[in-house]
């Protein structure tokens, strides 16, 4: 396979890929956190607020939803894939990525319980799909599902900051093996380590603040019998939490397609009003409830004791109902906010016996993880490489593994034919 030429040319291409769509990914990313930056908290700040009202969030998830009902109504591609049925690899059509983009701007910045990963996924396909037609390159069907594996990939490493992740993720994904496994692995890998590359001397170049997920825990104590029993129990508990968040978000978004300018305005304002209730009741910025949960994260990473009982309580509370309405609503990638709630899941049960702050977050974030995605290998190494350090694998695997049996043993919600 590597000695055909056509091959060997494919690899070339798909670098080249990985340059084009890196750069495109900074820019989504660093408009998305320009306008959020601007949303929530200069504009606060010039009305001489520390932090948002309680009910900011009302006014900006109601226009995202709106926006997004529009995009969906009337855009090609519907504004993308729902992100209540996982995390889709597929390359779109070059025509549906202003819909995509569209649709992610809108929702995103503004206030939506949903990561970025997904639309840059949809880029990194919709482009390499694009410039095969420009460069009037053959389109058969190996090409195609290389070209969208290598801009699929360097738009994941871009996001999780390591090429190792995106590779793994579109494997598992795929489900492949053999040759058509070394077939996919390579122009991910190659297009995923010239995006990550090019991304970050871009984002030192321009000085623009576009950091990608990375966490700083404390040194965790080294592992006993009792952080092993908890990961298990962290599987099952997590497993079946997340399961439930997307049987309603399934639901969500089958009740918002029936009618999708009004219903999504309407479920966007929900969620809106789940994060207004956390500020109301907490005292603390709705902004932790709303937005997809990335910056948060590493606050509540670096000083998991500045969190109260309630406030863990509520944040999970509330930002998973709004979680599972934008998942059925709007237009996003469900892995940030996963990874917060099995972070703040971690923290919250830390104190019971035998169990600790950090080992409690790394077992939390991998079972939400592997339960929102079903992908257990990728999101072993997700939360492995979020981690830095090897320590905690045997709890982050344990965890992983019990998640996707006890959804896969609980009833499923089949997307709609």
């Amino acid at each position: 396979m590597v000695r055909d030429p056509d091959y060997l040319k494919g690899l070339a291409f798909c670098a080249l890929i990985g340059v084009l769509v890196s750069l495109a990914a900074f820019w989504f990313l660093a408009a998305v956190h320009q306008v959020q930056h601007a949303l929530w908290s200069e504009l606060p700040h010039a009305l001489g607020r520390g932090t948002p009202p309680w009910w900011w969030p009302l006014p900006l998830l109601l226009v995202a939803g709106v926006l997004v009902g529009l995009v969906i109504r009337y855009a090609p591609g519907a504004g993308g894939h729902v992100p209540a049925y996982g995390l889709h690899a597929g390359a779109p059509r070059p025509a549906d990525l202003p819909g995509i983009l569209a649709a992610a701007l809108a929702a995103l910045p503004l206030g939506a319980v949903l990561g970025p990963e997904a639309p840059l996924i949809a880029l990194g396909g919709g482009l390499a799909v694009l410039c095969r037609d420009l460069t009037r390159a053959p389109a058969t069907a190996r090409g195609t599902a290389l070209l969208g594996a290598a801009g699929a990939a360097s738009a994941i490493a871009v996001i999780f900051g390591n090429p190792l992740v995106a590779a793994v993720l579109l494997i598992e994904a795929a489900g492949l093996g053999g040759p058509r496994l070394v077939a996919l692995m390579l122009p991910s890998l190659l297009a995923g380590g010239v995006g990550s590359l090019v991304f970050t001397g871009f984002g030192r170049w321009t000085g623009l603040p576009i950091d990608s997920l990375a966490l700083r825990l404390p040194e965790p104590d080294r592992l006993d019998a009792g952080d092993m029993l908890w990961s298990v129990a962290f599987g099952v508990l997590l497993g079946a939490f997340v399961h439930g968040v997307f049987a309603v978000a399934r639901r969500t978004a089958a009740f918002t397609a029936a009618r999708p300018l009004a219903r999504t305005a309407g479920c966007a304002l929900a969620a809106g009003a789940c994060a207004a209730l956390y500020g109301l009741s907490t005292g603390r910025s709705p902004a932790e409830a709303a937005l997809s949960g990335q910056s948060t994260l590493g606050e509540l990473a670096r000083h998991p004791h500045d969190w109260g009982v309630a406030a863990l309580v509520a944040v999970v509370l509330f930002k998973a109902a709004g979680y599972a309405l934008c998942l059925g609503a709007l237009r996003g990638g469900p892995i940030f906010p996963a990874l917060f709630l099995g972070s703040a899941v971690g923290v919250l049960l830390s104190p019971l016996p035998g169990l600790g702050a950090v080992p409690g977050m790394a077992a939390g974030m991998s079972a939400t993880a592997a339960a929102a995605l079903r992908l257990p290998v990728s999101s072993v190494v997700l939360v492995v490489l979020l981690l830095g350090g090897m320590e905690l694998v045997p709890v982050v695997i344990v965890a992983a593994v019990v998640a996707v049996v006890t959804t896969e043993l609980l009833p499923a919600v089949e997307e709609p034919a």
